[in-house]
């Protein structure tokens, strides 16, 4: 092998470069990326860049020394378009082509729009570096009312942010409490609680009608009739994997692009890693997928076959009005939840998630420690038994 390409200057592109050096890849190494921006890391843009106490420097993912040790060819402000059927030649749009023994997708995903936001002045999605300097540019002026639509993790910590810069912030959330397929039923009232605490107004139950507004937003109409009015609004309503590009290649896509248990796709020679990737049926976008994949996965390349899988653990954590929410595991509805450490009216606490006597996930809101150690033994636990 001669030459690989990774497509997606991402966390998970920059940890495949690595691994194909680390692991002995010694040919030519491409790395295309659709933003200006070499790897950064994202988590802080809802929270730390956001607010204004962490600048683009901080962000960065690799330094000048490390770049110079990965000895790859960067094509930034470079947009994919096409596979070819075999994989083996890589069309970008500015009409150029990349001729490549494999390929790494890292392409990541996308934030999902809003119906009926386009060219509305004052919206925004907080996906990428220009997104948040786009977003906090907004807060900084006379803007003083933001609706955030959608109480996940992005929204949440945008909603924290925003609350923590002095602006009146309401979260519009259509499920019943927010993060319910994450935490489940019994554990997302904690993070409501976060919300009433730190000043937030949250409505939930209630989906998003339109929004008002000529050139830019003024207010949020729901579902249920009610008008909010809005300076700002920030749409995080999920995320949508970046696959279009690989239309009318061999690869199957249905919700990120399919893969088996070894990150290797349908096509010899080419894998799929981070929030793009659907490893064994499941599309995982968290930080420690993106980071945990690509070692698998480039291996895997390498050896021209799956010789090895992923058995990662979940893991996400998130940090909202001060509070640090921790998850690990495989969480199923009509999970028993048992809190072990802690108090949840005390707003610091470990629980256990169980069935069939056994635990599952662990959850825990500012007991790091405890839950450092829980996350082990669960991860101890998962570990296939050793062949006889």
């Amino acid at each position: 092998m001669r030459t690989v390409t990774v497509v997606g200057a991402s966390l998970a592109g920059l940890y495949a470069a690595r691994e194909l050096r680390a692991q002995g890849f010694d040919g030519r190494l491409v790395i295309v990326g659709e933003e200006r921006h070499r790897p950064y890391d994202r988590p802080p843009l809802s929270k730390d860049f956001l607010t204004g106490s962490a600048d683009e420097g901080r962000l960065a993912l690799a330094d000048a020394e490390e770049e110079t040790e990965l000895a790859a060819e960067w094509l930034l402000a470079t947009r994919a378009r096409g596979l070819d059927a075999r994989g083996r030649t890589l069309l970008l749009e500015d009409g150029r082509t990349v001729a490549t023994d494999g390929v790494v997708i890292a392409t990541g995903a996308s934030a999902r729009p809003l119906p009926g936001a386009d060219g509305l002045a004052g919206v925004h999605t907080l996906r990428t570096l220009d997104d948040a300097y786009a977003l906090r540019e907004a807060l900084s002026g006379t803007s003083r009312r933001v609706v955030v639509i959608g109480g996940g993790f992005i929204g949440a910590e945008t909603a924290s942010s925003c609350a923590s810069l002095g602006h009146e912030v309401t979260v519009v959330e259509a499920a019943p409490l927010p993060l319910v397929p994450q935490l489940g039923p019994d554990m997302a009232g904690v993070c409501a609680t976060l919300h009433r605490r730190g000043g937030t107004e949250l409505i939930t139950g209630s989906g998003v009608a339109r929004l008002h507004g000529g050139n830019a937003v003024s207010a949020v109409e729901l579902a249920d009739g009610r008008v909010l009015p809005a300076d700002v609004v920030v749409v995080g309503i999920g995320a949508v994997p970046n696959t279009r590009w690989l239309a009318g290649s061999a690869l199957l896509v249905s919700d990120g692009v399919l893969c088996d248990d070894g990150c290797a796709t349908a096509l010899p020679q080419v894998v799929a890693v981070g929030d793009v990737a659907r490893v064994g049926a499941v599309r995982t976008e968290h930080w420690t997928s993106a980071t945990e994949q690509p070692a698998v996965a480039v291996r895997n390349l390498l050896a021209g076959r799956t010789v090895e899988h992923v058995r990662p653990l979940p893991y996400f954590w998130s940090d909202q009005y001060g509070a640090r929410i921790q998850f690990a595991g495989r969480r199923r509805d009509g999970d028993a939840v048992r809190v072990v450490d802690g108090s949840i009216d005390e707003g610091s606490f470990l629980a256990l998630y169980e069935r069939d006597g056994r635990t599952t996930s662990v959850l825990a809101v500012d007991r790091s420690r405890p839950f450092l150690r829980a996350r082990r033994d669960l991860a101890r636990a998962a570990q296939p038994a050793p062949a006889a």
